[in-house]
C-alpha cells in the first residue's frame, strides 16, 4: 500500500532495507527481528486501546488483547523461570522508570555504574530523568584492569547506604557476578536491581549467570540479543508484583502497545527453542574469536578481551578518536558505535573508542572464521587505510539477512 499511499516513505523504507542487508552490523545493540516478530509489529492490534491488564481494562473488546498478553507473561516468565512479569514497558528506559518509581522516592539515593565507565543514561546520568529526580551514587571500573572491583563497590555502599543498587551496562565486556551483588545489596539493606537489556538473549540462552535468584527487580529489552521488537519488560517476584504494575499503569503510561506486546510473545517464543540456546553460546563465541584477533593484529581493548557480546576498542595509541573510526569503518560498510572508554578523556560525542557486538552478525549466520576475517578488515581500514568494500560486501551477500 506504501507505494500507493506514501511512496517516498516507502523509497526510504527500503533505502534502510537495501542499508541493512549491505553492511556488517557490529551494533552491540541492535539486532535483526524475524519476520513473524515483525509481522505482528505491523498487525491490526495497533488500532486497539487496552489500558489496564488483562482481566481489568478500561476499554471494551480487550478479550483477545487479554489473551495475547497473558501469552506473553506466561512465556516470558517460562523462559527467564520467573515469578513475574510485566511486558507492557514500552522501551529498557521505561522500565527502569517504572521501577524506580515503584520502590523509590524522589531524593532517594541509588548506587549505579558511571556512564563512563559502561553504565546507561538511565542509571543516574546527569541528563536523564534518573539523574534529575535522584541522588545517585556512581560506581566505576579498576583503573588499570577495567573490571568491577566489588570490594570498592562494598566500600562505597556503605559509605552512601543507597536504597538501590543498579547493576548491569550497556558498555561492559566481562561477566556480572550477581551473587556477589546481592551479597553487597544485603550488607546495607538495599533493592537490588539488575539491568539485562544487552544480555537478556545470552542469560536465557544459558551464556550469561541468570539474575533471577540473586535480584530483586529484573528491567530488560527485548530487542537486543533477545532478537525481538522494540521494546521493555520487568521480571520481578510475586510480592512486588503489584507495586511493579501500578508503577508501568497508570504511573508513567497509558495504553500499551499490544501489537509489540503480540511481537513480544512471539519473540519469546522462538527464545525458548533450542536453536536460540545455540544462537546464544554462538554470539559469545564470535565475540572472543572478534576480540582475539583484534589484540593479536596490535589494538587495544578495554579490559583485555570479552565474556560476552560486546567489546570496547581503545583508540588512543592509534591516534584515532571514536568518532573517526566510526566514520571511517561506515565508509567501507562496518557499523559500530563510537563509545568512551572507562576514564575517557574526550567528551561522549568524540570518544577515544569504538564498541562492537556480535549478536547481529550471529544471526546473519557468520561463526569464527567470519570473525577473523573481519578483524582483519578493521584492522585494514582504521591502520592500514586499505579499502575493504569488496570484501565487506562479499560477505553481506554470502550471509544475507534471514526472513
Amino acid at each position: 500500500m506504501l507505494k500507493d499511499i506514501d511512496p517516498r516513505i516507502k523509497e526510504l523504507i527500503f533505502a534502510d532495507r537495501e542499508r541493512q542487508e549491505k553492511t556488517l552490523n557490529l551494533i552491540a545493540s541492535e539486532n535483526y527481528a524475524s519476520k513473524a516478530t515483525r509481522e505482528a509489529c505491523a498487525s491490526v492490534l495497533t488500532n486497539k486501546y487496552a489500558e489496564g491488564y488483562p482481566g481489568a481494562r478500561y476499554y471494551a473488546g480487550c478479550e483477545f488483547c487479554d489473551r495475547i498478553e497473558t501469552l506473553a507473561i506466561q512465556r516470558a516468565k517460562e523462559l527467564f523461570k520467573a515469578e513475574y512479569v510485566n511486558v507492557q514497558p514500552h522501551s529498557g528506559t521505561q522500565a527502569n522508570m517504572a521501577a524506580y518509581l515503584a520502590f523509590l522516592s524522589p531524593g532517594d539515593t541509588i548506587m549505579a555504574m558511571d556512564l563512563a565507565c559502561g553504565g546507561h543514561l538511565s542509571h543516574g546520568s546527569k541528563v536523564s530523568f534518573s539523574g534529575i529526580l535522584y541522588n545517585v551514587v556512581t560506581y566505576s571500573v579498576d583503573p588499570k584492569t577495567h573490571l568491577i572491583d566489588l570490594e570498592k563497590i562494598r566500600e562505597l555502599a556503605l559509605a552512601h547506604r543507597p536504597r538501590m543498587i543498579v547493576c548491569g551496562a550497556s558498555a561492559y565486556p566481562r561477566i556480572i557476578d550477581f551473587k556477589k551483588f546481592r551479597e553487597v545489596a544485603d550488607s546495607v539493606g538495599a533493592l537490588l536491581l539488575a539491568d539485562i537489556a544487552h544480555i537478556a538473549g545470552l542469560i536465557v540462552g544459558g551464556a550469561h549467570p541468570s539474575p533471577i535468584e540473586s535480584c530483586h527487580i529484573i528491567t530488560t529489552t527485548t530487542h537486543k540479543t533477545l532478537r525481538g521488537p522494540r521494546g521493555g519488560m520487568i521480571i520481578t517476584k510475586e510480592e512486588y508484583g503489584r507495586l511493579i504494575d501500578k508503577a508501568v499503569f497508570p504511573g508513567i503510561q497509558g495504553g500499551p502497545l499490544m501489537h509489540i506486546i503480540a511481537s513480544k510473545a512471539v519473540c519469546f517464543k522462538e527464545a525458548l527453542s533450542a536453536d536460540f540456546k545455540e544462537y546464544s553460546v554462538q554470539i559469545t563465541r564470535n565475540a572472543k574469536v572478534l576480540a582475539d584477533t583484534l589484540i593479536s593484529l596490535g589494538l587495544t581493548l578495554v579490559s583485555g578481551g570479552t565474556d560476552n557480546h560486546l567489546l570496547l576498542v581503545d583508540l588512543s595509541k592509534e591516534g584515532l578518536t571514536g568518532k573517526e573510526a566510526e566514520a571511517m569503518l561506515y565508509g567501507e560498510g562496518i557499523v559500530v558505535n563510537k563509545n568512551a572508554i572507562p576514564y575517557d578523556q574526550k567528551s561522549p560525542s568524540i570518544t577515544s573508542g569504538i564498541r562492537l557486538g556480535t549478536p547481529a552478525l550471529t544471526t546473519r549466520g557468520m561463526k569464527e572464521a567470519e570473525m577473523e576475517r573481519i578483524a582483519y578488515a578493521i584492522d585494514k581500514i582504521l591502520r592500514k587505510k586499505v579499502d575493504v568494500k569488496d570484501e565487506v560486501l562479499a560477505l553481506t551477500k554470502k550471509f544475507p539477512i534471514p526472513e
